[in-house]
């Protein structure tokens, strides 16, 4: 049987993942193979591969080449450069990838910088279009110096909205601030942001007081969106605020948004921005995917703020 090098948990390794043999993938009807060049490591993929067992296989972000287009003529043709969005084993040399899951990218754009787009760029495109127009709306964007949010900050900007930036430490604030942010707060409680608010939207991905002190922040019909609980995933809050319609809470997940609006349509709306200079990749490490286990502890210890992307040597 044919092999071809993989990411795997592997219980022995430096962050329990490693490259080994596995076996090659084959593509059915309407997927194309893809000849991977860059991969980007996300928080939630790092989690589930801690307690997965040995043998699985994590990844959702890439970047490459298409190696054979798909057999029933969707998609980009063979040669064309791609991003591409995988709910699982995304981290190969090669992959089978619905085309409806993928984008060209043109050669202005590197592999690296579009392969961090599939998970950090769409949770914050979709997220940030869950309550209509945000031209000249407050927003609340916390864990702004993570990948998404960098993003979302950036895309928030480029919609018009007057976006407030949360972010866990004071060196990080930078991130926030590079990326446009109209006002810049310190700390995972965003409660000092209330003097800003009452807000439109927020993007919520801390959990705990955070989400608490945000749910308590929005406007009449205004709404949280809650992507992430990277504090804790349990929250007091005062419920009566709701029963007058204060706002709404929803619970986002990527995996669901994309039966919406297609992977293809939402890498293809960021791959257009960025191709065109208004949208930059929050890149802070670059490195071999040789390496993945060392980038997946500093990751998962939140000794990296933006993202991470990883070559295939």
């Amino acid at each position: 049987m044919n092999q071809i090098r993989a990411v795997v948990v592997d219980p022995t390794a430096s962050g329990r993942l490693a490259v080994r043999n596995v076996a090659a993938p084959s593509a059915g009807g309407s997927e194309a193979m893809i000849r991977v060049r860059a991969i980007s490591l996300n928080l939630g993929e790092i989690r589930r591969a801690r307690a997965a067992q040995a043998g699985w296989r994590p990844g959702w972000d890439v970047a490459g080449v298409v190696e054979a287009a798909a057999a029933d003529g969707s998609g980009p043709k063979a040669g064309a450069r791609v991003v591409g969005f995988l709910p699982v084993a995304a981290w190969a040399e090669l992959l089978a990838i619905p085309t409806g899951s993928l984008a060209a990218i043109p050669d202005s754009i590197s592999f690296e910088a579009a392969a961090t787009l599939p998970v950090a760029g769409m949770t914050a495109l979709y997220a940030l279009g869950k309550n209509g127009s945000l031209l000249g709306r407050p927003v609340l964007i916390t864990g702004a110096s993570g990948g998404v949010g960098q993003f979302a900050v950036q895309l928030a900007q480029l919609s018009g909205a007057r976006v407030v930036a949360c972010v866990s430490r004071a060196e990080r604030a930078k991130y926030a601030r590079d990326c446009g942010a109209d006002e810049v707060l310190v700390g995972n409680d965003p409660e000092g942001a209330s003097r800003f608010g009452p807000y439109h939207l927020i993007l919520e991905s801390i959990g705990g007081k955070s989400l608490a002190a945000a749910l308590s922040m929005l406007r009449p019909a205004g709404m949280c969106v809650l992507f992430g609980t990277s504090d804790t995933p349990e929250v007091t809050f005062d419920a009566r605020q709701f029963y007058s319609g204060a706002g709404i809470l929803y619970g986002f997940i990527l995996f669901d948004e994309v039966k919406r609006e297609s992977a293809a349509q939402g890498l293809a709306r960021l791959v257009s921005l960025m191709a065109a200079g208004r949208l930059r990749s929050p890149i802070e490490v670059r490195g071999s995917w040789n390496e993945i286990g060392k980038f997946a502890e500093r990751l998962w210890n939140r000794e990296i703020a933006g993202k991470v992307v990883l070559s295939i040597d």
